[in-house]
């Protein structure tokens, strides 16, 4: 498991529920993956309490699942819970894109438009590694510009469905045009654009389902029967 420093001010529980999440995501966790709180709680330098806390929480949101007498284990990939995921995640990027639109300006914009810039100049290096971090880092920029960043927190677990597709998908299908999405996305909201930014949302968002058939296809014990 791949280990970060916990941040300053963070809880021992909001510290393991972050790095379960970040190693889930990445698959350093993959699906079907045991788990124990004694082992988590050594490795995070922690007691077992918050790591039991960070279990239960991913475990309301179906990301890991326990069976008695077998234990904890990291929940295979629902094609349910990801279209769940997905409902949502459009509901509110719509949602945030449309009051961003023609609004935001300043260090905001210009933290997004350095966002977007440096993937086109991950894609075009071929340095393709850090674009999945990126594209997750700009449309929380998108929150934090309208003022919706708890929203992005509060939903962020269950989007451990839908994120752990695409990461997937960026290491098998290799299909990164979510660089030029970002983009036109960006720029749909420079110009105020509102029906422009809804509609290209959407198209964001929906990328998945061939990505998710390609993976099926390719890692199909990743999935749930």
């Amino acid at each position: 498991m791949r280990l970060s420093g916990k941040l300053r001010k963070e809880s021992a529980r909001d510290y393991a529920l972050r790095v379960l999440k970040e190693n889930i995501i990445s698959l350093e966790l993959k699906p079907g993956t045991p788990i124990s709180e004694n082992e988590l709680a050594a490795e995070l330098g922690i007691s077992r309490t918050p790591v039991r806390e960070a279990i239960i929480d991913l475990a309301r949101a179906n990301v890991i699942e326990t069976y008695p007498q077998k234990g904890s284990f990291i929940s295979k990939i629902d094609p349910k819970m990801v279209e769940e995921a997905r409902f949502l995640r459009q509901i509110t990027d719509t949602a945030v894109t449309l009051e961003a639109c023609g609004t935001i300006e300043g260090e905001r914009l210009r933290e997004i438009e350095e966002n977007v810039a440096l993937q086109e100049f991950y894609l075009d290096k071929g340095m393709t590694d850090r674009i999945f971090e990126l594209d997750n880092r700009f449309h929380k920029l998108i929150y934090i510009a309208v003022g919706k960043e708890l929203i992005h927190e509060i939903h962020s677990t269950l989007m451990i469905h839908f994120d752990r597709v695409r990461n997937i998908s960026v290491e098998t299908v290799k299909d990164f045009k979510v660089v030029n999405d970002h983009r036109a996305i960006l720029e749909a909201i420079k110009a105020g654009d509102k029906e422009k930014a809804a509609e290209l949302v959407d198209k964001h968002l929906h990328r998945y389902k061939f990505d998710e058939a390609v993976i099926r296809s390719q890692r199909p014990e990743y999935f749930k029967q």
